[in-house]
């Protein structure tokens, strides 16, 4: 359940305020860069791969990363 709890809530805010039509793979693809972003090499360890659903750093990372690739292909 990682795409409905980690990604969407960014992709959806990235899109809106990317002012996209549609949501892309490319997009999604970013969503998960920005994903794995989040957590620094030291926080990684064989429990912990994936940020917890309520890490404040990940929503925005991933809107920004959406809102920037939507952007991108308006212009």
């Amino acid at each position: 359940q990682v795409n409905n709890v980690l990604a969407f809530p960014g992709i959806f805010r990235g899109a809106l305020d990317g002012r996209a039509r549609r949501i892309t793979e490319a997009m999604k693809l970013a969503a998960a860069h920005a994903i794995a972003s989040v957590l620094n090499d030291d926080e990684l360890h064989p429990d912990y791969i994936i940020p917890d659903p309520f890490d404040g750093r990940v929503v925005p990372s991933v809107a920004e990363a959406v809102r920037k690739l939507a952007q991108q292909h308006q212009a």
